[in-house]
């Protein structure tokens, strides 16, 4: 691995374990973030937290001042199940296009994604590959632009927050192949939407009962 492709990796690493925290409240609202102390606990420089954190910075989760340092903004409860809400209308709109374009090989393959989440050594990593594929599947790079982004509010460790979710995911993935397999556009792209939003529903719930400021 190149020396830029490795930065590239522990900023990215850096970045998703800092947007976890804040998404989840581990970094409350207010929170004054050390780049020294970061760097001790991650065992890396300070630039790749830096660069991490401006990342952040650009997605309004923390606020980088040259006089006052960095400090959390975060989330509240309403802004999680709004972040939700973009999330899943875009989801939707890539299931119901998924829908009318995808081949029988295609949905084939969705359904053995899906099959093979429950019981996965990273159930994380599983349900992403499924829902990759899910959106790769709408043929809309413009959607998929959008997806990437928005899909990043949804905590990395969600399913150890929410074990219990991931039965309800299941589920749910279910009634989405089934409807996607009778040909139904509209019934997939509800189904999707409530899929996210309640997932969102669940995160707020959460994040109002443990709500810290820091």
């Amino acid at each position: 691995m190149s020396d830029i492709k490795l930065a590239a990796t522990v900023r990215s690493r850096a970045a998703t374990e800092l947007r976890d925290r804040i998404l989840t409240g581990r970094l409350p609202r207010g929170a004054r973030i050390d780049l020294d102390q970061l760097s001790e606990e991650f065992g890396i420089s300070r630039t790749p937290v830096r660069e991490a954190l401006l990342e952040l910075s650009y997605e309004g989760l923390v606020a980088v001042a040259p006089r006052s340092g960095i400090t959390v903004l975060g989330i509240t409860p309403e802004d999680a199940v709004d972040n939700f809400a973009v999330l899943a209308a875009l989801s939707g709109k890539a299931a119901e296009w998924a829908t009318t374009r995808m081949t029988p090989e295609l949905l084939d393959e969705l359904r053995s994604l899906a099959a093979a989440i429950p019981g996965a050594a990273d159930v994380v990593a599983a349900n992403q590959r499924f829902h990759r594929a899910l959106n790769l599947a709408s043929g809309s790079p413009r959607l998929l632009l959008h997806l990437r982004q928005a899909v990043r509010v949804v905590p990395a460790s969600y399913f150890e927050l929410f074990p219990e979710q991931e039965q309800r995911s299941e589920r749910e993935h279910a009634e989405l192949l089934d409807a996607m397999g009778r040909g139904d556009a509209a019934g997939a792209r509800v189904i999707a939407e409530a899929h996210v939003l309640e997932a969102g529903e669940t995160l707020r719930d959460w994040l109002a009962a443990n709500e810290t400021v820091g």
